[in-house]
């Protein structure tokens, strides 16, 4: 037996991964933490949305490359699609079952993501 080999990740659940996200989010502090469970909804183009806000534009890049790298080093899986990190207004982060999107204040007023899936099942998080 080689004592070298690398460990593995275990397979984890899309709710094992929805509370990484979550935890990666109240880690850097983000704020107003809701999951929208899409999965009842017929035209959806995911299983969950994870959204958050940061106070400025540093804030919401930490909580994106945070989400990132600690998906990265628990569970071995990496984004299939990350979009806005660059502005840091808005960044999407895509695990296909779960798209977290990481808003600033107003960008996430704009848009009102939570609106235009009213239908979804909301869940609010406590922001620590």
């Amino acid at each position: 037996m080689n004592s070298h080999a690398k460990v593995q990740p275990q397979p984890f659940t899309t709710e094992e991964l929805n509370d990484l996200i979550i935890e990666s989010i109240q880690d850097i502090k983000g704020k107003s933490i809701v999951k929208l469970d899409m999965r009842k909804l017929h035209d959806a183009p995911t299983d969950y949305f994870i959204i958050c806000e940061g106070d400025s534009n540093t804030q919401v890049k930490a909580i994106a490359d945070n989400i990132q790298k600690r998906i990265r080093q628990e569970t071995g899986t990496y984004a299939s699609h990350v979009e806005g990190d660059r502005g840091a207004t808005w960044v999407c982060i895509d695990y296909f079952t779960t798209v977290a999107h990481i808003f600033h204040k107003e960008k996430r007023n704009f848009y009102e993501l939570e609106n235009l899936w009213s239908d979804a099942r909301i869940t609010e998080y406590e922001s620590l």
